[in-house]
């Protein structure tokens, strides 16, 4: 139960922060100020994003006992959010080389976890 709950808090605190960035990337201009004007309104968004990350990196390495799992687990919900926000905020599609290399990420998991 605590995997399925440290997986739903780490997807929910990525998909916080990149949606920021990724709004900010595509409709904040670039020049310093807005761009600060923008984190400064931003700001109370990341404190639950952290916890959730924080949180949810935690207890997936209580289910799976080791903080390199968890870590390496969170990395590769972390590239499906940004697949996920590439689609929402600029319509880019994956093509079958980025499959290929999410492939190779995830086998590597295995491997790592094989005993």
């Amino acid at each position: 139960m605590s995997a399925l709950l440290g997986f739903s808090c780490l997807f929910v605190g990525l998909m916080i922060v990149n949606a920021v960035y990724s709004y900010q990337s595509k409709h904040i201009d670039p020049a310093f100020g807005s761009t600060f004007l923008f984190q400064l309104k931003m700001l109370p968004l990341f404190l639950p994003a952290n916890l959730l990350i924080g949180y949810g990196v935690r207890w997936v390495q209580q289910s799976f006992g080791q903080l390199t799992t968890a870590l390496v687990s969170a990395k590769i919900v972390e590239l499906l959010v940004c697949l996920l926000m590439g689609y929402m905020f600029m319509q880019e599609l994956p093509t079958w080389k980025t499959w290929v290399g999410l492939l190779i990420i995830i086998g590597g998991f295995i491997l790592m976890k094989w005993k």
